[in-house]
């Protein structure tokens, strides 16, 4: 394999990473200047949409298989859990709390994606095992983490840019947070990690029954698009606030739309074929201090010692989980292979079983023609 080959999907993951520190500084910015959460989730999907759809009808065309009324049905509920009701209810946090605490938060998603399938009873907690320890541990370091960032400010951290890249009105980020607040906006954004994990489950579920991938992401595109103008035309009623200027607000919908939709969902798929989910997993944590860095320095941010702490217990969160997955995967290959060997050494037992009663019988006939 040459060096290029192996290098690639590091740069990708470090793009990947880089594109949603983008987003969320951008998107965070949008919102400190007035632009509304629910209007912006619309546009966001529509611009999406338009990006995806030729693309998959083209795909379509090339391998033609009709899609059930049943798949696009599970598909309509797959949009509105976990785009229509997930996004929106992220982005809303986002708000109200900071970029910090939404990059930490994704940290999350690993350690709540393995609470809910044990409580669907989807999978099995092995407490004896090292790997079934890290994943608990895994799960109290993910609880740790939200209940820190939620009830510990602590000491704050000067912005490392004073002169802000992207202003914003007085009532802008630096606006202070109702403690109450807070606490509840930190916990919904966790509950929208909760939705996000939740729709994983289902959308894998659908994959199972019409295995393409671009068709069932450019569906679920399209009618959260609908939905999402639904939500925002009960949410926002005075259409002014629709109407699209040329400032941040348009930048966050088209980068958001195009970078992170199009670019970067391309670029995830990518990664996984090419290094699997653990690889992929393991470079969250960069867009983390990506975004520490950015938000104070493009936002001037005030960032507190508890949103540090906070996710810094939700990075081991993600490492204890992944550890344990790796040694659950290598105990699962010792044990196939010990079964492997086992059926490979009753084989040739039997062989050898059958090779020795040949030779017996052999010898007994050698036998009776010498005695005859």
């Amino acid at each position: 394999m040459d060096m290029e080959a192996i290098v690639k999907p590091y740069g990708a993951a470090v793009a990947i990473q880089l594109i949603y520190t983008g987003m969320f500084v951008i998107s965070k910015a949008a919102f400190d200047q007035g632009m509304n959460t629910y209007v912006y989730i619309f546009y966001r999907q529509a611009v999406g949409s338009v990006l995806l759809l030729p693309v998959a009808l083209v795909l379509q065309r090339r391998n033609p298989r009709s899609m059930s009324p049943w798949v696009l049905l599970k598909l309509f509920f797959c949009a509105l859990i976990g785009i229509t009701l997930g996004v929106n209810l992220y982005h809303v946090s986002l708000k109200f709390t900071s970029a910090t605490v939404a990059s930490a938060a994704d940290s999350s998603l690993p350690a709540v994606t393995f609470f809910l399938a044990v409580l669907l009873r989807m999978e099995n907690v092995k407490l004896k095992h090292p790997s079934g320890i890290a994943k608990l541990t895994s799960v109290v370091l993910c609880i740790g983490g939200v209940f820190t960032i939620a009830f510990f400010n602590g000491p704050s951290l000067s912005p490392i840019n004073h002169h802000r890249a992207f202003a914003s009105h007085p009532s802008g980020s630096n606006v202070i947070v109702a403690k109450g607040l807070w606490i509840l906006w930190t916990f919904l954004m966790i509950l929208s990690i909760f939705v996000w994990s939740l729709w994983m489950v289902l959308q894998t579920a659908v994959l199972k029954e019409y295995p393409n991938k671009m068709i069932v992401t450019a569906t679920q595109c399209v009618l959260s698009t609908v939905q999402s103008f639904v939500v925002a035309v009960i949410a926002e009623r005075d259409f002014s606030k629709w109407k699209l200027r040329f400032d941040i607000s348009l930048l966050a919908i088209f980068y958001s739309g195009c970078m992170v939709t199009g670019v970067s969902y391309y670029l995830q798929t990518w990664c996984l074929q090419k290094k699997g989910p653990i690889f992929f997993a393991a470079w969250t944590p960069l867009c983390f201090v990506f975004t520490i860095f950015c938000s104070s320095f493009f936002l001037g941010e005030i960032v507190h010692l508890g949103s540090i702490v906070g996710g810094v217990l939700l990075v081991g969160s993600l490492y204890s989980m992944m550890w344990g997955q790796i040694k659950e995967c290598k105990a699962d290959d010792i044990e196939k292979d010990q079964h492997k060997g086992y059926a490979e050494s009753y084989q040739e037992a039997q062989e050898q079983t059958i090779e020795d009663a040949g030779q017996r019988l052999e010898n007994g006939r050698t036998t009776i023609l010498m005695v005859g």
